[in-house]
C-alpha cells in the first residue's frame, strides 16, 4: 500500500474575530495527520495552540522507538533531505517496512501508518516543530528554553502558546544541533551562536548553552513565506491604503530611491516584496540580503546572498558590502539591499547618487532617527548624500481594538538635507491611530521631481495617481489577492492600461 502524506493542504480562510475568547477553530496542517486547534484556554485566560497527532498506544511507541534507532544506523539524513518531498517519503515507508519484516514486529496497517507519520516528521522534517513549519499563517516560532511551551506569532491571531515544548536539555541541545546542520553551520559550546537559513529560506537564530542563556539551548525561527504577500492582501488587512500603494507604483515606475524603516518584526520585509510588485516588468532587479527574505515575483531577478567565513579569519568570507559593490556592475535598472546596516550603506548611497534606482530597509522609527543613523559609526554618511533619497516609509507596530496589526505610519519625502544634517521633509501621507484612517494630501515633492526628470506635466502624475488608486481598490474590492493574478494585471497596466481599466469598469470614471 501507498504511503499518503500531503505536506501542503488547501490554505483555508481564516476569520478575523475581535473577541479572542471566542476563538475556537481548527484546519489541517499535514493531510491526513495532523490539524491544528486554536482556541481560548478559559483556565489559563489565554489564547492557545495545540497541534493534534496521531495518538500511538505503549506498544506502537516502543515499536517507533525501535524503528528510529535502526533507521538512524542506516540512513544519512543529509541525503535524504536534498530528495524530494515524494522520493523522501517512498524511501522512508520502504527501509520502514524492510525493518519491520527483519525485526518481525507485530504492527498492522492503521499502526504502520500512524508511525510512519512519526518517522517522516523526525527524519525527514524538524521533528516536534514540524506541523508549525507547514502552516502557512505562523510567521515566527519562539523557543525560550528547556520546559518551556514553544510561542509562535500568526498572521492573524498574533502571539499564542503552544502544546510543544522541549522536555530534557539532551533534546533540546540536540534539535538545535539538528537545525545547525540544517543552515549548513556549526554549534557548540566553544561556538554557542547560529545565525543562519534553513534551505526553505527560513531565517534561524539559536543559542547551545546555559552559560549564554540559563534556560538552557534557545531558538527563534522566522518563516520564510514561499508566496509573498502582494500589494492587496496588504490593502485588505488596512496595513496602507490604496493612495499609499498608487503612490509607490509612479514611484517604482520612474526609478526613484526608497527607504523602508521601521522596527523589529514591524513589516518592512513584508512591504518592500509588496511593492516590488510595481517594479516595471522588464527591468532587470539585483537583490542583496545576508539572510535570504526577498521573493520577488518576476524573472529577471538576480538574488545574491552573503556568506560567513568557513573558519579562521575572513576566509571565504562575501560581506554585502563586497556584495553591493559586485552589483552595480551587473547593469540593474534596480538594486535592493535587504537591510542596511554598515559601511554597504555608503555604497548603496553612491549607487543612488550615480543614477542606479535603490530600495532597501532600515531598523528606525522616524526620519530623524534614520538619518542619525546614517551619519554616526558604523556608517557615517555625508549628510548631503541623503539628498539622493526619495522617500521613507515608516512601519510600526499597532493596537487596534487590542488586536496586534502593523501599519504603514506615513510615507516622509526627503526635500533637502544640509551639510548640519537639518533635513527638511514633506508627508504627503500618513495614518490616524486615534481614528484608524489613512490622510493624504496632494502635495507631492517627488512628483515634482518626477516630472521635472522626465519631462511631464504634474497635473498627468496627479490624474495617474487617482487612477491608479481607484484600480487597486477595485481589485481589492474585487478579492484578487492570487500573486499570479495580481502581477498580471499590474504588468498589463504597464503595456496597455486602457484594456485594463475597461475590464475594471474604470474608463468613464
Amino acid at each position: 500500500m501507498v504511503i499518503k502524506i500531503n505536506l501542503n493542504p488547501t490554505i483555508p480562510p481564516l476569520p478575523t474575530i475581535d473577541d479572542k475568547t471566542k476563538i475556537n477553530l481548527r484546519y489541517v496542517l499535514i493531510s491526513p495527520y495532523v490539524s491544528v486547534h486554536i482556541f481560548w484556554d478559559k483556565k489559563e485566560s489565554e489564547l492557545v495552540y495545540n497541534i493534534e497527532e496521531p495518538k500511538l498506544n505503549s506498544e506502537e511507541r516502543n515499536i517507533l522507538n525501535v524503528l528510529e534507532i535502526s533507521l538512524g544506523e542506516m540512513i544519512n539524513i543529509n541525503i535524504l533531505v536534498d530528495k524530494t518531498t515524494e522520493s523522501m517519503i517512498e524511501y522512508i515507508d520502504k527501509t520502514s517496512r524492510l525493518l519491520i519484516e527483519e525485526l518481525n514486529l507485530d504492527l498492522d496497517e492503521e499502526g504502520y501508518k500512524k508511525i510512519f507519520y512519526y518517522l517522516f516528521r523526525d527524519f525527514a522534517g524538524l521533528n516536534k516543530i514540524e506541523p508549525l513549519m507547514r502552516d502557512f499563517f505562523i510567521e515566527d516560532i519562539e523557543c525560550n528554553g528547556v520546559n518551556a511551551p514553544l510561542y509562535i506569532v500568526h498572521r492573524i491571531y498574533r502571539n499564542i502558546r503552544t502544546n510543544i515544548k522541549f522536555t530534557s536539555m539532551d533534546e533540546l541541545s540536540s534539535f538545535v544541533e539538528k537545525l545547525a546542520q540544517r543552515t549548513g553551520r556549526y554549534i557548540s559550546y566553544a561556538s554557542p551562536l547560529l545565525d543562519g537559513s534553513l534551505p526553505d529560506g527560513s531565517r534561524v537564530n539559536a543559542t547551545y548553552t546555559k552559560d549564554v542563556t540559563s534556560r538552557g539551548p534557545t531558538f527563534t525561527i522566522r518563516k520564510f513565506t514561499k508566496v509573498p504577500w502582494t500589494p492587496i492582501q496588504l490593502l485588505n488587512m488596512k496595513t496602507l491604503s490604496p493612495e499609499m500603494l498608487a503612490y509607490f507604483w509612479i514611484l517604482l515606475e520612474h526609478k526613484t530611491n526608497i527607504l523602508i524603516s521601521g522596527g523589529t518584526a514591524s513589516g518592512k520585509t513584508t512591504l518592500l516584496n509588496a511593492i516590488a510588485f510595481f517594479i516595471p516588468p522588464e527591468s532587470r532587479v539585483v537583490s542583496i540580503e545576508d539572510t535570504r527574505e526577498l521573493n520577488i515575483p518576476r524573472e529577471n531577478w538576480l538574488p545574491s546572498v552573503a556568506r560567513t567565513s568557513l573558519g579562521i579569519g575572513k576566509t571565504g568570507e562575501v560581506d554585502l558590502f563586497s556584495l553591493l559593490k559586485n552589483s552595480f556592475r551587473q547593469n540593474p535598472d534596480y538594486v535592493i539591499v535587504g537591510e542596511v546596516r554598515g559601511k554597504e550603506a555608503f555604497v548603496l548611497f553612491q549607487g543612488m547618487a550615480s543614477g542606479h534606482a535603490s530600495i532597501s530597509t532600515m531598523h528606525a522609527d522616524s526620519v530623524n532617527t534614520l538619518v542619525k543613523r546614517l551619519e554616526t559609526p558604523p556608517i557615517e554618511l555625508s549628510p548631503t548624500l541623503l539628498n539622493t533619497l526619495d522617500c521613507v516609509a515608516i512601519m510600526t507596530h499597532a493596537l487596534i481594538t487590542k488586536h496586534e496589526t502593523r501599519k504603514l505610519r506615513e510615507i516622509v519625502e526627503i526635500v533637502n538635507v544640509d551639510s548640519k544634517g537639518t533635513t527638511l521633509t514633506n508627508t504627503p501621507f500618513m495614518w490616524n491611530p486615534k481614528e484608524d484612517v489613512f490622510y493624504f494630501k496632494k502635495d507631492s515633492k517627488v512628483f515634482g521631481k518626477i516630472a521635472k526628470r522626465y519631462g511631464l506635466e504634474i497635473q498627468w502624475l496627479y490624474e495617474e495617481f487617482e487612477i491608479r488608486s481607484r484600480l487597486l481598490y477595485e481589485m481589492q474590492k474585487r478579492q484578487i489577492f492570487d500573486f499570479e493574478q495580481t502581477q498580471k494585471i499590474i504588468n498589463e497596466y504597464h503595456k496597455n492600461p486602457v484594456a485594463v481599466l475597461q475590464s475594471f469598469g474604470l474608463m468613464g470614471e
